[in-house]
This record gives structure tokens, sequence and C-alpha cells, in this order.
């Protein structure tokens, strides 16, 4: 099998590196093909992932309060845009503020641009510029490409930081602060520490939907890459790490094989209970997302928290 797009021979080059090491692990980011996009909006559909439900409350219920210190016009920019429901919900809130809003959605994942442009598309006053890049590039892109005056005001919500370590997310929010100016801001989503029980349910639900999102990510890499992944050979699992505050997501392989990637030349060797750990998703303290955006250049405008999701919505100003 021929290696075309870049973005295959990344994968690829990600694939072969994550499944040759001792500990074998692959990027989150490659859950959401096309497939796995829809697979996630169906998740945050569950009455086991309040995530999604919790963060649409606070921003129902605070959209004003979060964007009216930032002054006008003021320039959205949403980094892994989903739906492009959340994104809309502020979009409305500025309405009254002028007669234009500016958005620009950044998202690898087309299925998730596309969607979210349809959603926005319905806004007869707002213009939608979509980037499909990764959170970095697209950042770069329309902070280059913005207006004369107003602020950026960029989103990063559904508590995606905590698919990061926490090096990772130091570096990452640090890049989004050298793309910014004083007094543009990043509203955070971040998803709070709650009980065992409840994250379990909400990462490995009783009717499979999280198992065929997290297994979809074999079913890729037989897709693309020609792999020979027998999914009824795997099986999902989600496993709290209280010392390091996260959930993580495994396949797990039932018994000793063998896997041949045909684009890659190459076999991988799996024993019986083995795992390749597919994402990880850390919890936050409120304290601990004030002290996070501080030691990355931002100063805590304000939070918000929703106490039946246990959810931030935090307002984070570049300083």
């Amino acid at each position: 099998m021929t290696v075309r797009s870049e973005a295959t021979r990344e994968f690829a080059k990600d694939v072969r590196e994550g499944l040759s090491t001792k500990r074998k692990q692959l990027p989150s980011k490659y859950l959401y093909d096309s497939l796995g996009s829809r697979l996630f909006e169906a998740i945050c559909q569950l009455p086991w992932y309040p995530i999604t439900r919790a963060e649409n409350r606070l921003l129902r219920s605070y959209s004003d309060q979060m964007v009216e210190p930032l002054g006008e016009p003021i320039t959205l920019v949403e980094l892994g845009c989903g739906s492009g429901e959340k994104i809309s919900i502020l979009a409305e809130s500025m309405r009254g503020r002028g007669s234009f809003v500016m958005v620009h959605l950044i998202d690898i994942s087309r299925t998730a641009l596309e969607q979210s442009e349809r959603t926005l598309g319905r806004l007869p006053y707002v213009s939608v510029v979509g980037h499909r890049a990764t959170y970095e590039a697209g950042l770069r892109r329309a902070a280059g490409g913005r207006p004369t005056k107003g602020p950026l005001l960029v989103l990063f919500l559904g508590s995606n930081i905590g698919n990061f370590d926490m090096p990772g997310r130091h570096e990452f929010l640090g890049e989004i602060r050298q793309a910014l100016q004083p007094g543009d801001a990043l509203l955070l989503g971040t998803d709070l520490v709650k009980p065992e029980a409840e994250l379990q349910l909400a990462y490995d639900d009783p009717i499979g939907v999280t198992s065929a999102f997290n297994k979809n990510m074999l079913a890729r890499i037989n897709r693309q890459l020609g792999g020979e992944f027998d999914l009824q050979t795997w099986d999902h699992r989600a496993v709290w790490n209280e010392p390091e505050a996260r959930i993580e997501m495994h396949l797990v392989s039932r018994r000793r094989q063998i896997v041949r990637v045909a684009s890659l030349e190459a076999e991988f060797s799996f024993e019986a209970f083995e795992s390749i750990w597919t994402e990880s998703s850390y919890k936050f303290t409120p304290e601990g997302v004030v002290v996070m955006g501080k030691n990355t250049g931002f100063r805590c405008h304000e939070q918000w928290i929703d106490p039946e999701g246990r959810f931030a919505t935090t307002l984070l100003v570049a300083a």
C-alpha cells in the first residue's frame, strides 16, 4: 500500500513509533477521524458523560459575562470545534455588540469543521473561516489575519486540555499565549475531579459507545495503513489513575498475537493482556486551573463552575 498524503505519512510514522515502544501508545488525536468524530458526538449525548451538558449550561448562563470584559469587536477562535454548538452560544451573546461576528474554526477533522460551519451558517451575522490544521498552526493563521483592532477570544473547551500531560499542557498554553497580544483572552473548559465510579461510567459506558470510539483507532489503522487488527481480539478499558488525577483509555489484547501493517512493512507483537494506551483525560481542581493559567502568562478574570457536572469554565486574560 502506498502512503500518499502528508497526514497519512504522519499517521504512519506515529503508529510505527507508538507500537514499537516497550509501553505501546498512540496519540489520542487519531481517535478523531470522520467516524471517530461522529462517535464522540454520540458519547456527548450519553447520560453518563456530563461534560458537554455542564459546559453548555455555563455558556448559556454566563456567556454575556464571558465576553463583556474584553471590549469589541471580538474575534472568536475555537480550537477543536466539534459540532459548533458551543461557539454559536457565544456568537449569539455577541449579536447585540455589533453587526458582524468573525469566527475562526480550527480542527484536524474535516467532519468537525463541516458540521461546525453548517451550525454557524444558520446565523446570518457570523462570518466563518475554517482551518483544517493543528491547533498551533491554525491559531497562528487566525492571529496573523486578525482585524486591526479588537481582541481575540480563543476557546479551548470540552476539557480538551486534559488530554495533555503536565509538561505538554504547560507548553501548549505557553504557545497560545505567544500567539496572543495583551488583552486577548482564553476561555478554558476543564473537567473537575469527581468520584471514581462516575468517571468509570463516563469513559466506559454500559452500551459500548466509548468502546467503539476507542476500537475505531485500530479500525483506522486497518483502513488507512493496511493493518490486520482483528477487533474481536481487543477490549476497551478505562482506568482511573488517582495519583496522576487522570482517566486512561487502553486497548487490551485478549491473547498473544502478531499484527501486520502492510504499508509500514512491519509486524507488531502483543502479549496476552498487553495494552495500547490511547488517551489520557486529566481532571483538575478550580485552584489548579488558575495556577496553570498564571504559570503560562495569563491572569484569571473569572471562573464559573457547574456544581451538578463538576465542570469549570475559566476566562484567562493574556497579561
